[in-house]
């Protein structure tokens, strides 16, 4: 099928009320068990790269594995450039075919946000690429970059509905009360500035910190016009405790059985989350 952008896969769950997951992948293996469990269930993926990951490996090499993959893949995949604030990197990877991009901006006013939006709007759309911007502060840690609880600010609404006017973005990060991280208390999600954003912007909603919000949460949130939801800590968390407590257990130093087991446990959680935010069957 050839790798695919956001802009249809999430105008099509906006429409129809589910969310696509945008899965933060660590390696190939990952990425690969990531495309697979979207194949089993007829679901169209998002596989999302952060910076720190992309530079690990390298824009060309993780374009490759990307564009293997999706060749041969019955169901719609986009590859994700994860919250970028680097422009320049952005550029690196729409050059090297990259379908889909962050550009966080959000830590600056708004009329400096806007600007560097749509510079990178710009160059997408020389590309063919889909862009997600993001407004307001989200409270913790994303690729290295960590947000206090002081300096988190939610989007404003009336702001975030001019902000979005004329961009044409596939998809919108509002900062609604989720968190990047683990959650140490109930987060207060502030659903109806969601609801007013994302019916007034008409854009779809990307909703940021989703590991270990409650299924209602995502129920809620989905129903309002997320179309987009990112899950990143708990593929983490599945990489390195699969591993390890596999190793724990058998005490083995075949390397692929231990990486067997973490795989499987990243694709459960992948298969959960699909499931859970109604995607299965929409490819």
């Amino acid at each position: 099928m050839g790798l695919a952008t956001m802009t249809e896969m999430l105008e099509e769950a906006q429409a129809g009320r589910y969310a696509v997951g945008a899965f933060n992948i660590v390696d190939y293996g990952s990425a690969r068990v990531a495309v697979e469990a979207a194949e089993a269930l007829k679901a169209p993926m998002i596989v999302q790269v952060s910076v720190k990951t992309a530079k690990f490996w390298g824009v060309a090499t993780i374009m490759a594995w990307m564009k293997e993959m999706a060749s041969r893949s019955p169901v719609p995949v986009a590859l994700h450039l994860d919250h970028c604030k680097e422009v320049d990197f952005i550029k690196q990877c729409l050059d090297a075919g990259w379908t889909s991009v962050m550009i966080d901006a959000s830590a600056k006013p708004f009329a400096e946000n806007l600007a560097a939006t749509r510079e990178v709007v710009e160059m997408a759309r020389r590309t063919g690429a889909s862009v997600e911007a993001e407004m307001g502060r989200i409270v913790g840690v994303e690729d290295d970059l960590f947000v206090k609880h002081e300096d988190s600010s939610l989007a404003d609404p009336r702001e975030a509905v001019q902000f979005c006017k004329g961009l044409g973005l596939a998809a919108f990060a509002p900062a609604i009360g989720t968190a990047h991280g683990i959650y140490k208390g109930e987060p207060k999600i502030a659903f109806d500035r969601l609801e007013v954003i994302a019916r007034q912007s008409g854009v779809p909603i990307a909703l940021h910190g989703g590991t270990g919000l409650a299924d209602d949460v995502f129920r809620k949130a989905i129903a309002l016009g997320c179309a987009k939801v990112n899950i990143s800590t708990a593929i983490k968390y599945a990489f390195i405790d699969g591993f390890v407590d596999y190793h724990a257990a058998h005490k083995e130093y075949e390397p692929l059985k231990p990486i067997g087991a973490q795989l499987e446990k990243v694709r459960e959680v992948i298969t959960t989350s699909i499931r859970l935010f109604g995607g299965e069957g929409r490819a």
